[in-house]
């Protein structure tokens, strides 16, 4: 068992050194990227909540 783990962790180890990992300032510009979106995504599904709020509430009247 303990010579399963050590393969899968040395494994692990090999595949990290593959990875290319972003730099700061491409970090900075997608983190940018991803809350712009959400907020512009959570702004149009507040107002189209709101809006069918209104209409069904206005139809039920």
């Amino acid at each position: 068992m303990f010579d399963r783990v050590s393969k899968f962790l040395k494994e692990v180890r090999i595949e990290l050194t593959k990875v290319t990992w972003p730099t700061l300032s491409e970090l900075r510009a997608t983190t940018t990227v991803v809350i712009i979106t959400v907020f512009i995504i959570t702004v149009f599904i507040g107002l189209v909540d709101f809006g069918l709020a209104k209409l069904v509430g206005s139809l039920l009247r």
